[in-house]
């Protein structure tokens, strides 16, 4: 799977239904605005796009309503050759913290977070199907930080279970993540230091706190 290049699948699957004169309609799982601007720039082009907030792994619930706020704010400012509506899905974080129970200190991009990836995509597989859409996917392949192999891998097991299928990804090539983080500063977009949870906060603060310390002892050596 590691070998795979999702991004000329999509493309071949794209090109295959523009040849056959269909729009077809996508449930699209959304992390957050920032990556979703790219993602909905790019595949709006070429589906009906329904956006599926769904992230009860997002911590406090301040942050989480922040970030609906502005997914809400960027679908209604960009402009897109087919429609793009937004449903929000339950915000339960007990559902993230058992399925968080023993893998507390897993790193980032562990075990943790694929699990986590699942959850979610799971939820956007069951509504696709239930909502007779023709594809779902999720954005969280943007990221660098993302492993787009386990999503895409997640993605094709469910396409198993739920009889929808799944729209291949890795959305951070062809310059996808660059051109995420140009259209953040066009529409102003709120970007997170941290993926999400309160365990992700935890290491990213953590970073931030070795940095510092390591810059202290850079000026300190500078200065003697």
């Amino acid at each position: 799977m590691a070998n795979v290049n999702y991004q000329k699948e999509l493309e071949k699957l794209i090109e295959g239904q523009q040849k056959a004169g269909r729009v077809p309609r996508l449930f699209l799982h959304a992390c957050c605005a920032p990556c979703s601007s790219y993602v909905l720039e790019y595949l709006s082009r070429f589906f009906s796009v329904t956006v599926f907030f769904y992230n009860p792994n997002i911590s406090p619930k301040e942050e989480y309503e922040k970030r609906v706020a502005e997914i809400r704010r960027l679908i209604s400012e960009m402009e897109f050759l087919h429609p793009v509506s937004l449903v929000e899905g339950e915000y339960k974080p007990e559902d993230f913290y058992e399925m968080a129970k023993g893998l507390e200190d897993v790193p980032e991009g562990g075990e943790r977070c694929f699990r986590c990836y699942r959850l979610r995509m799971e939820e956007a597989a069951r509504l696709a199907e239930q909502g007779g859409y023709d594809y779902f996917t999720t954005t969280l392949s943007i990221s660098p930080l993302k492993n787009a192999g386990k999503i895409n891998e997640i993605g094709q097991e469910l396409s198993q279970i739920y009889k929808v299928e799944h729209l291949p990804s890795d959305f951070k090539k062809k310059n996808g993540y660059k051109r995420s983080i140009e259209l953040s500063h066009e529409y102003g977009l709120y970007r997170q230091n941290y993926c999400g949870c309160v365990f992700s906060k935890r290491e990213s603060m953590e970073k931030q706190r070795q940095r510092e310390e390591e810059e202290k002892c850079e000026c300190g050596s500078k200065m003697q």
